[in-house]
């Protein structure tokens, strides 16, 4: 007759095996879905940083045109009519930078904060460089008085914070090249 130790230990036989066979299993399913976790992250972020590289490649070359397109020099060259008075050149230039912003603010997604501050640094310092020069000149003199003085200014400072942005731009882009 067969007692129930003996049905027990039978039990714990048969079960005690398949719980171990079980237990090993489920590790070895889980470390390796865990792994395949891993690559596929790696894999998506591959992807992302290909699909944006053009992007961030072009926006590095938008505000490089940007800070060509506010400076100084260049803006009073497009922006500069002979019939403007100095307040009217002023007025038009401070809108161009302003409108040159608006057209590039969406560029700050791809680039560093800290290259997006360089550059809101250097669009600030030329407003204030424009309002600072522009109390020199009486509001009513020629916009021809007004470009004399800014550019007077501008070969008195060597480096702006053009420049600077200029040279912050070019070197977070070569990190990605």
């Amino acid at each position: 007759m067969v007692t129930a130790l003996e049905v027990f230990l039978e039990i714990i036989k048969v079960t005690l095996p398949a719980l171990i066979v079980f237990l090993t299993v489920f590790y070895m399913f889980k470390t390796y879905m865990e792994n395949e976790q891993r690559k596929n992250a790696i894999q998506m972020r591959k992807e992302n940083k290909s699909m944006s590289f053009p992007f961030k490649m072009q926006a590095y070359e938008r505000l490089a045109l940007f800070c060509e397109r506010i400076s100084l020099s260049n803006l009073m060259l497009r922006i500069r009519d002979e019939k403007m008075s100095a307040a009217d050149l002023k007025l038009a230039m401070m809108v161009a930078i302003q409108q040159e912003y608006e057209h590039n603010i969406s560029q700050q997604v791809y680039v560093s904060e800290d290259l997006w501050k360089i550059i809101m640094f250097a669009k600030n310092d030329t407003i204030n460089i424009i309002n600072l020069v522009s109390k020199t000149v009486d509001e009513n003199a020629s916009s021809l008085e007004l470009s004399k003085s800014i550019f007077n200014y501008l070969n008195e400072v060597k480096n702006t914070s053009l420049d600077t942005a200029r040279s912050a731009i070019s070197q977070e882009a070569s990190t990605f090249l």
